[in-house]
């Protein structure tokens, strides 16, 4: 059995895994209050958007995905938002060469608000200032700069000149934050409280009343009219109307099959079908004979990655918009197909064809106008995760994203309004394309791998493209190679980047494979002679994503945690 070098967090009660340990501690404090997974699930949701704003935003994006014991059904929520109704991708070409311009015009409408509210409402069972308590009191009293989130802010120092408003809360003075130092986001805590306060004066006709009240106050109330002024201000698109109708929707997740697991992903506005796609190719091939992090392990895992990730170019867009074939593209016999086309010896040189699919037409695949050159791989810090399973089973997890600290904030509120539109696509027949009222597409997605009756395991992770590779080999370090959540996460990963990525500009590396260093050299050159374009990480190295899972024992009821030592991930559990 691979050990880890941090000690293992069990438990019998409850597991609360974050990017952040006040946030994980927030968590535990509202289950050991009574309340279950949702309220804590928010209540982490919360803090991480306070204390990781240079990773996530109140304001922005949050995959989500719950199971309540109740009727064991697991449910998603589409996780982001849409484009203002009366923006096409006509615009872009017509104006900017087919680029989507940095600042107002990539803002989309934040979704993770109503996530929260919502998750809140229907699945939670205390008050939003309850779950908020610990949240506002980290912006309003703040808590200590830790090196990780200076390093951060140091990649959007130079962005500070053109904004302003977000230079006074990330580098008043003009100076960073120093290790050590109190961070205070007064306005967010301020706006935080203002909801907190409408839900109080509303809730004397029930909880229910004055969790509405809270979401009016964000989608219609003071704070739309200061977003949409912001918008008129700065020549956007987006009005009242797009904010006042938005709710976040629950869906039923995609699925597919590895082994005896059922695997759970979001839908196709997000690269979550991909994952699990990739995974029940797998599924196909004696993984546990190769042996881990061998050089056949690694060419079979990011040969199978490629020809999802192909799909994904070739399908994925928005459900509530177009037709995606998720039939056809996780059916099993499709995935043995997708196999078959794998060669053990040779690294497909780039993007391999898509799957072809009765009924639909694949155009060939260019560049998208809204592409940069192929260059080396971008790594955005963004994003965080969390997951949390309570002493009734229930779980909830969310894969935050939309830094606060990426864009021009709402004056006086301390919120980023949701740039997902940096996720943009403006070819005319792009399957995720900017359209009016469509929701871009985006990597952030948490997923759930099951055994009914005796394992439960949610698994997510920060890292834009690399985020979804990563949650895939953690899955198969426990499900093929019996490592504990803990030795799963710390164990050496890799990452392909021979597809475009989610964010602008698209950039890709045909055939590039990242590998961190104690992969070992003898394996990476043999990749190479498969035609892999190594690349080397440092050990354990944030680029490579950060994983948080918790493995449910059903039988025994043993909760385990797993808490990446990449960035600050933190495991609590009883």
């Amino acid at each position: 059995m691979t050990l880890s070098a941090h000690p293992t967090v069990s438990g019998t009660t409850y597991m609360a895994v974050s990017g952040h340990p006040a946030a994980s501690l927030a968590g535990s404090q509202i289950l050991e209050a009574g309340g279950n997974a949702v309220d804590a699930g928010v209540a982490i949701g919360l803090c991480i958007n306070v204390l990781e704003s240079e990773m996530t935003g109140f304001a922005g994006v949050a995959p989500a995905m719950l199971r309540m014991t109740a009727d064991g059904e697991v449910r998603n929520f589409v996780g982001v938002g849409p484009w203002p109704k009366n923006l096409d991708a006509s615009y872009f070409r017509e104006n900017h060469d087919g680029l989507v311009p940095s600042g107002i015009l990539d803002t989309v409408v934040p979704a993770a608000p109503d996530i929260w509210l919502t998750a809140l409402q229907k699945f939670g069972t205390l008050s939003f200032g309850e779950v908020a308590e610990a949240a506002i009191r980290l912006a309003r009293d703040g808590f200590p700069m830790h090196p990780f989130m200076i390093e951060a802010m140091q990649s959007h120092f130079d962005d500070f000149k053109e904004l302003p408003g977000t230079a006074e809360i990330y580098s008043p003075g003009g100076a960073l934050p120093k290790p050590g130092d109190l961070f205070v986001q007064a306005d967010l805590g301020r706006t935080l409280q203002f909801l907190v306060d409408e839900e109080q004066a509303a809730s004397r006709d029930g909880r229910d009343a004055g969790i509405d009240a809270a979401r009016r106050a964000f989608y219609e109330g003071d704070i739309a009219a200061a977003i949409v002024k912001q918008q008129e201000e700065q020549g956007g698109f987006m009005t009242r109307d797009d904010l006042a109708s938005f709710r976040a929707e629950i869906e039923k997740p995609t699925r597919a099959r590895f082994g005896d697991y059922e695997l759970y992903g979001c839908g196709p506005w997000c690269q979550g079908p991909m994952i699990i796609g990739a995974a029940q190719i797998l599924s196909n091939m004696d993984l546990a004979r190769m042996g881990h992090n061998s050089a056949e392990a690694i060419h079979a895992v990011a040969e199978a990655l490629k020809l999802s990730a192909a799909d994904r170019e070739a399908y994925f867009g928005d459900p509530a918009q177009m037709e995606v074939p998720l039939d056809t593209l996780l059916d099993p016999a499709y995935s043995r197909s997708r196999r078959d086309l794998i060669q053990d010896d040779r690294a497909h040189p780039g993007l391999p064809d898509p799957g072809r699919v009765d009924g639909f037409d694949i155009p060939a695949w260019q560049p998208d106008p809204s592409s940069g050159p192929q260059q080396s791989p971008a790594n955005p810090l963004e994003t965080s995760y969390f997951c949390v399973i309570d002493k009734d089973g229930n779980l909830f997890s969310a894969t935050p994203s939309d830094p606060t600290i990426s864009g021009d904030v709402v004056p006086g509120l301390g919120i980023t309004t949701s740039r997902w539109g940096t996720r943009a696509h403006t070819g005319a027949h792009h399957p995720a394309r900017v359209g009016p009222g469509w929701r871009p597409r985006m990597s952030a997605n948490p997923m759930l791998a099951m055994k009914p009756g005796e394992a439960m395991i949610p698994i997510g992770s920060p890292g834009s493209e690399v985020l979804g590779q990563a949650q895939l080999q953690v899955m198969l370090n426990m499900l093929v190679f019996g490592m504990s959540p803990q030795a799963a996460v710390e164990a050496p990963r890799f990452a392909s980047y021979s597809w475009p990525a989610s964010a602008l500009p698209h950039t890709f590396h045909p055939a590039r494979l990242n590998l961190e260093e104690d992969i070992g050299a003898d394996v990476g050159a043999t990749l190479s002679d498969r035609g892999h374009d190594i690349a080397w990480w440092p050990k354990r190295v944030w680029r490579a994503g950060s994983v948080c899972t918790i493995w449910l024992d059903q039988k025994s009821g043993i909760l385990q945690g797993g808490a990446d030592p990449r960035r600050n991930a933190c495991a609590i559990g009883r």
